[in-house]
């Protein structure tokens, strides 16, 4: 930033690129935002819409019933939580799924339950109710 004459001026301010959001700590509080994040059915179905191809905010919002407004808000929850990169290119901004939160999330949290002998259990349940009874 430059100040001339007690007028602020900034460079680049239209010229702003994506930022890469920091993968979570284990147990961190992003974890609790990116928990959050996936709490909501239509944050889940922007993220779904994201994993096909990048979309403008316009783009998505014809996807849903509500307002413009309404999306953009989900979008903001979305991208503090880490899960959307935000480019800006002019008056648009393009939305782009950042999987490594995600992925992250799910070695923490889903991967050492898949190896429980519960799920073992569960299994022989599945397979038992699938024989037919004599």
């Amino acid at each position: 930033p430059l100040t001339v004459r007690g007028i602020y001026v900034t460079f680049r301010s239209h010229m702003k690129t994506a930022r890469t959001p920091k993968l979570p700590d284990p147990g961190s509080h992003l974890d609790d935002r990116i928990w959050s994040a996936l709490g909501d059915s239509n944050r889940r179905q922007i993220l779904d819409l994201l994993r096909g191809s990048a979309m403008t905010t316009g783009q998505l919002a014809m996807h849903f019933d509500s307002t413009r407004f309404a999306v953009m808000k989900h979008l903001k929850v979305l991208h503090d939580a880490g899960l959307i990169v935000v480019e800006r290119r002019g008056r648009e901004r393009v939305n782009h799924l950042n999987p490594l939160p995600l992925q992250a999330i799910c070695r923490r949290w889903i991967q050492p339950f898949e190896k429980l002998p519960a799920d073992r259990l569960l299994r022989i349940k599945q397979l038992a109710e699938q024989r037919p009874k004599a």
